[in-house]
C-alpha cells in the first residue's frame, strides 16, 4: 500500500548528508545565526558537566547511546579532553522553561539550559543536524549560535489504543518521534468502548474480559457485526502495570509526560461487558467488535453509589502509576437516554435537586474531579465537560472546533485546543483517491501547518489560558504500526512547529525545504510516511454572476497541468498559470508535475454544471460551520456538485435549518430547482426532513414553487446523496429562497443518539 509514496531516490538522500544541514531543524528555532566551520564528534569527544547536576545524567545517557547507534562513536563522560560539549544548568541565562542556548564553535558545543528539558532539546536539535541512521562518515556539526524556547506549554501527540492495541514497542517509537520534535505531552486513550488497555489489579475482569474482542478486522469499522456467543474473542491485548511503569521512565527520559485517559461516564461498553452491574440496565453483553451500539450499554449508571467507589478504585492505581499532574477523564459523547430510562439516575436527579441529565453529567464530573483533587492531581476532559456546568478546577481539550475552548478561557479554564479540523491525523491528509482508507475529513500538511491555537475570540488575558494544542490519531482504521507512523508522518513536524517556534518565525516554503532533510531520515530509518499532498485543489470562484477555477498544490516545487475537455492531463498539457474562466459545463482535471512526472495515482476531477443562478450572490440566515465553507459563502452557486467526500464542496450547518436567499442579479425565467444534500450516518450528517423552495420578484414578496419530502430513511448507513427537487409553470424571478429542515439530533440507536447533527448541501442548480 506505502511503496507508491516512497519517490524519492536514494542518491538524493545520500546528497542531503553530505553535510550536516544547519537549517533542517525542526521546530525553527527562536533565532539561530550560522557560522563558517564545523565540529567534529568522534571517539575523543567527551560530555561536560557538573557532577552535582545528577538529574541530567539521563539525557546525557540518551545522547550517548544516540551517537553510538549513528556511527559506533563512545563518547566520554567527564574526561578531559579537548574535544568537549559542555552542559551548564542556569535559571539566570535561560529563564524560559525547556529552554536553551546551543553554541557550537572551535572550542566545541555548548549548551546552556534552566532544566533537563531544555538540556535534552538542545541534544535533539544537535542530532538533527547529524545523519539519522548509522554511518561511516564524519559527524560533523556546523558552528552556529542559536537561542531557543517553546511558545506552548501543552505540545501534545494523542494515540487511540482501545481501537487497535500497538504494544510497547510501538507506543515506545511513538513517543521517540515526539521526543525528537520537542513534542511533550503524550495523551495515552486507554479505555473505550471497544477495548480496556490498562490493568487494574482491583478488578482483573476488566483486561480478562475487557481487553479483547471478536476479530473482525477485515470489515470496515462501522459494519462490524455484534459478536455472537460462543464466538472467540481472540484481538486485543493490554499493558500490565510493569510495562506501564517501564513506559512511563522510558517517556520522563525523553521529557514526554504522559497523560492516561480513563473514559467516563461514557464509551465504557468494555467495562459493562466485564462488569454488568456498572450499567443501568445490568445486563450482560459482549465486547464490542466496531462501531455498531444497537442494544449495547456504553454508560456507567452514575445514580449508583458503586459506580463511583469503583471508579475511585481505577482512579486510585492509574494515579499511582502516572506522575502526570492531568488525569483524563474523557466526558464526550455520553448517551443521556438510558439514564432517562433508570430509576437510579432518576432518584440521584431528584436528591440532587438536579434540572436534568446535562446536569446529571456534571454532577459526576464535579465529583470525579473533587477525587482527583484530593490525590494531588488535575482533571481534564473533552470539551462535553462544559454541559451542565463545568466542574470548578477543570482543564477543558477542545475537540467539536474550538468553541468550547473558547467558552472555557473566558470562564478563566485552561484549555488545550485540537479540533477536528486541523487536528485529527486519522483523517486523510491528500487525496483521498489512493491514500489508505481513513474515517473521512481532510487535513493536510499545509492545513495543520496554517493552525494558530489562541483564536480571534480570545483577547491577551484570556489567550493565557490556552495551553496549547494536540494532535489525535483515532484508531478506528488505523490497524498497523506502518499505516499509524504514515498517518503521522509528516503532520507531526508541522504541528511541533505551530506550537513551539514563534508565530512571526513560520514560513511554509522554508518548512518544505527543511522537511526534505526529514524524510530522507525518514527514509533511512525504515519509517512510513506521506511525501506530501500532490492532488491538485480544484476552487471554484463565484461571484458577481462569473465562475472561475483556481487550481493549487501543495507541493512548492513542482507545476500543475490540465485540461478542460474532460481528457486524462499530461506533462505536455496547459501549464496553469492564472485561474480558468468557466463558460459552459465542462470537466477540468489536473495533476501535479514534479521533475518531469506526473506525481497522482488519479488526476483532479471537477465538473463544472452551468445553470442560471452561477455566481450569484448566496445569503444565510445563519452561516454555514466555519470548518464546513467549502469554496466560499456563495459555494451554493459555484456549479460544483459534492461527492461522497463530505469536507470538501459542501456547506455544513450543525443543529440549524439552512435558510438561504440567492439573488440572481436580474430577472430571469425558470422552471426548476434543485438542491443537493447527503446523509453520512457516521459522519452525524443527516438528510433535510424536508426543503421549501420559494421565488420572488422585489425580494419582498415570496410565493411557494415547492416543498419537497426527504423519501430515504434516517437509519440509511451507506453515504447517499439526494436532490431535492421543485418543477413548476415558467416563471419570471430575480430572488430564490431555500429552506432546508434539518433534522436536528442523531436518530434512536446511533451512536450519537439525541446529540446535535449536519445538514449538508452542494449546490441549487437553477434551470
Amino acid at each position: 500500500m506505502f511503496l507508491r509514496f516512497f519517490t524519492i531516490t536514494l542518491c538524493v538522500l545520500t546528497s542531503l548528508f553530505t553535510k550536516a544541514q544547519t537549517n533542517s531543524i525542526i521546530p525553527k528555532p527562536v533565532s539561530l545565526t550560522e557560522q563558517n566551520g564545523f565540529f567534529t564528534i568522534d571517539n575523543n569527544t567527551s560530555i561536560q558537566y557538573n557532577a552535582t547536576h545528577k538529574n541530567i545524567a539521563p539525557a546525557v545517557d540518551f545522547f550517548v547511546n544516540a551517537i553510538n547507534t549513528i556511527s559506533g562513536y563512545k563518547l566520554k563522560v567527564n574526561s578531559p579532553s579537548k574535544n568537549n560539549i559542555q552542559l551548564v544548568l542556569d535559571k539566570k541565562l535561560i529563564p524560559q522553561e525547556e529552554g536553551y542556548q546551543l553554541s557550537i564553535n572551535a572550542q566545541g558545543i555548548k549548551i546552556t539550559a534552566n532544566s533537563y528539558g531544555g538540556i535534552f532539546y538542545a541534544m535533539q536539535s544537535v542530532l538533527q543536524l547529524l545523519p539519522q541512521t548509522r554511518t561511516n562518515a564524519k559527524l560533523i556539526a556546523p558552528y552556529m549560535q542559536a537561542t531557543d524556547y517553546p511558545r506552548f506549554k501543552w505540545r501534545g501527540m494523542h494515540m487511540d489504543e482501545s481501537r487497535h492495541f500497538f504494544g510497547p514497542e510501538v507506543v515506545k517509537q511513538y513517543i521517540d518521534l515526539m521526543a525528537m520534535y520537542k513534542l511533550n505531552t503524550f495523551h495515552w486513550h486507554l479505555v473505550d468502548d471497544q477495548g480496556w488497555r490498562i490493568e487494574i489489579k482491583k478488578y482483573p475482569a476488566l483486561t480478562e474480559i475487557g481487553a479483547w474482542r471478536v476479530n473482525h478486522n477485515d470489515k470496515v469499522w462501522g459494519n462490524r457485526p455484534q459478536a455472537i456467543a460462543g464466538e472467540q474473542p481472540t484481538y486485543g491485548g493490554y499493558y500490565t502495570q510493569a510495562q506501564i511503569k517501564e513506559i512511563v521512565a522510558y517517556a520522563q527520559i525523553r521529557n514526554v509526560t504522559i497523560v492516561p485517559e480513563i473514559e467516563m461516564p461514557g464509551h465504557v461498553a468494555s467495562a459493562i461487558a466485564a462488569m454488568p452491574e456498572l450499567s443501568c440496565t445490568q445486563l450482560p453483553q459482549l465486547p464490542m467488535t466496531g462501531g455498531i451500539y444497537s442494544n449495547m450499554s456504553s454508560n456507567y449508571c452514575v445514580g449508583n453509589e458503586a459506580t463511583y467507589g469503583f471508579i475511585e478504585n481505577v482512579l486510585s492505581e492509574v494515579i499511582a502509576l502516572f506522575p502526570s499532574s492531568y488525569i483524563h477523564i474523557g466526558g464526550d459523547e455520553v448517551d443521556k437516554g438510558p439514564w432517562k430510562k433508570c430509576a437510579r439516575c432518576q432518584a440521584r436527579i431528584k436528591k440532587e435537586g438536579l434540572q436534568n441529565e446535562e446536569e446529571l453529567q456534571s454532577y459526576f464530573i464535579k465529583r470525579v474531579e473533587r477525587f482527583i483533587v484530593s490525590k494531588k492531581r488535575k482533571m481534564i476532559g473533552w470539551d462535553e465537560i462544559l454541559e451542565g456546568g463545568l466542574a470548578p478546577e477543570a482543564t477543558v481539550m477542545s475537540w467539536r472546533g474550538e468553541t468550547g475552548g473558547i467558552a472555557a478561557a473566558k470562564m478563566k479554564h485552561d484549555v488545550v485546543m485540537t479540533p477536528g479540523s486541523p487536528c485529527y491525523f486519522d483523517h486523510y491528509q491528500a487525496g483521498p483517491e489512493g491514500e489508505p482508507l481513513a474515517i473521512g475529513g481532510m487535513n493536510t500538511l499545509k492545513i495543520v501547518y496554517d493552525y494558530e491555537p489562541i483564536p480571534a475570540e480570545l483577547n491577551s488575558e484570556e489567550a493565557k489560558y490556552v495551553l496549547g494544542a494536540q494532535a489525535n490519531v483515532w484508531g478506528e482504521y488505523i490497524t498497523t504500526k506502518e499505516q499509524l507512523e504514515y498517518m503521522v508522518l509528516p503532520r507531526m513536524l508541522a504541528l511541533a512547529e505551530v506550537l513551539w517556534s514563534p508565530k512571526e518565525n513560520k514560513n511554509w516554503v522554508k518548512f518544505n525545504e527543511r522537511l526534505k532533510y526529514h524524510f530522507a531520515g525518514f527514509e533511512q530509518k525504515g519509517l512510513h510516511f506521506s511525501p506530501g499532498n500532490f492532488t491538485v485543489e480544484v476552487k471554484p470562484i463565484a461571484e458577481n454572476g462569473k465562475l472561475t477555477v483556481a487550481l493549487s498544490s501543495e507541493i512548492t516545487n513542482a507545476s500543475i497541468r490540465y485540461t478542460t475537455d474532460g481528457s486524462l492531463p499530461n506533462t505536455s498539457s496547459t501549464l496553469y498559470s492564472a485561474p480558468i474562466q468557466i463558460n459552459a459545463s465542462q470537466v477540468v482535471k489536473a495533476v501535479t508535475v514534479q521533475n518531469g512526472k506526473i506525481m497522482n495515482l488519479v488526476p483532479a476531477t471537477q465538473a463544472f454544471a452551468m445553470h442560471s443562478a452561477i455566481g450569484a450572490t448566496v445569503k444565510y440566515v445563519s452561516a454555514p460551520y466555519k470548518g464546513y465553507m467549502a469554496g466560499g459563502i456563495n459555494a451554493l452557486t459555484d456549479g460544483v456538485r459534492g461527492k461522497n467526500t463530505v469536507g470538501k464542496f459542501w456547506h455544513g450547518f450543525y443543529e440549524n435549518n439552512i435558510e438561504a436567499t440567492i439573488d440572481l442579479g436580474a430577472e430571469k425565467n425558470i422552471s426548476k430547482l434543485t438542491l443537493g444534500c447527503i446523509q453520512s450516518y457516521r459522519d452525524w450528517i443527516f438528510l433535510p426532513t424536508a426543503v421549501r423552495f420559494e421565488v420572488s420578484k422585489d425580494g419582498l414578496n415570496f410565493t411557494e414553487v415547492g416543498n419537497v419530502l426527504n423519501d430515504i430513511s434516517v437509519n440509511e448507513q451507506a453515504n447517499t446523496i439526494k436532490d431535492f427537487i421543485a418543477t413548476f409553470p415558467q416563471t419570471s424571478v430575480r430572488y430564490i429562497r431555500v429552506k432546508a429542515i434539518a433534522t436536528r439530533v442523531c436518530p434512536k440507536g446511533h451512536g450519537g443518539e439525541g446529540k446535535p447533527s449536519w445538514t449538508f448541501a452542494d449546490e441549487l442548480v437553477v434551470e
